[in-house]
């Protein structure tokens, strides 16, 4: 691999890496910016604001780079890094460590006593929940993180997944009584899946636990577990302490006294069936 120039300094970001990557690898090839640009059929302007990692490259630019360099993919996993670190950059700050996590768990626990979590939201529901409070433009952004984030679901390896949803979220009608019935029956759908269980904790079940929270496992980190909190993004707790603190709440208190998967199911289309 060619070495990389250091005036401008240890890359700081994906962006600063693709760039770096780039310069070091046009300079081992013998090219200036024009030369490379031509050949490429790029502006040497627009490279160079690459190269000084003042702008960021497209999909197109980096799969001409692999091809050009034939580096077998190293530019457009860059890429694709830059992608996905430019989603976690415009969530809350307090949601970021988490959707970080999340990507990598291999087991996740969530409970949602208010609202479908996000993970399981339609698009339209999502857009129901999100635009409140919300500028047109950032809602936008949200509500394309949110749908980015569902990726994972359909991933080669997906995680385990275990949901208890209190039974309010399924009546509680979001949006119009069509949206609810898509969403709902993307619950079914989801919960079809072998590695998706979703549980309904009955109204009448004696379970005070206000927030939501999520607990994320992984195969070689301690757990960690996210708290909802009303109005704003909650903590993430990583003490061994904390987090164990809500795996029995989770197990002992609310699951104990949740419907099995079966009967959730059916309570679910009897909400479907009633609307």
């Amino acid at each position: 691999m060619p070495r990389r120039p250091r005036e401008l300094g240890t890359p700081q970001s994906p962006a600063d890496y693709f760039g770096a990557e780039l310069r070091a690898y046009r300079e081992a090839a013998g090219l200036s910016r024009p030369q490379f640009a031509d050949q490429l059929g790029y502006t040497a302007q627009w490279i160079g604001q690459i190269e000084q990692r003042k702008s960021t490259p497209s999909e197109e630019f980096a799969k001409d780079c692999d091809t050009f360099f034939t580096t077998n993919g190293t530019f457009h996993r860059l890429w694709e890094w830059i992608k996905l670190v430019g989603q976690f950059q415009i969530l809350p700050p307090g949601f970021r460590p988490f959707a970080e996590a999340e990507v990598e768990a291999t087991y996740i626990k969530i409970f949602a006593p208010l609202l479908i979590p996000g993970l399981f939201q339609t698009g339209d529901y999502a857009r129901a929940v999100l635009k409140v409070g919300q500028r047109p433009e950032k809602f936008e952004e949200l509500f394309a993180a949110r749908m980015r984030r569902q990726e994972i679901l359909a991933g080669e390896d997906p995680p385990w997944m275990l949901v208890l949803l209190c039974e309010i979220a399924v009546r509680r009608v979001v949006g119009s009584g069509q949206v609810m019935k898509a969403q709902l029956q993307r619950l079914l759908d989801l919960a079809g899946e072998p590695h998706i269980t979703i549980q309904l904790v009955p109204t009448d079940a004696p379970v005070y636990q206000a927030s939501g929270f999520v607990i994320l496992s992984f195969d070689e980190r301690s757990d960690i577990c996210y708290m909802d909190s009303a109005g704003s993004y909650g903590p993430l707790l990583e003490s061994t302490d904390d987090v164990d603190e809500r795996v029995v709440v989770f197990d002992q208190v609310v699951r104990s006294a949740a419907l099995t998967a079966e009967d959730s199911e059916q309570l679910i289309r009897a909400v479907m069936e009633g609307m």
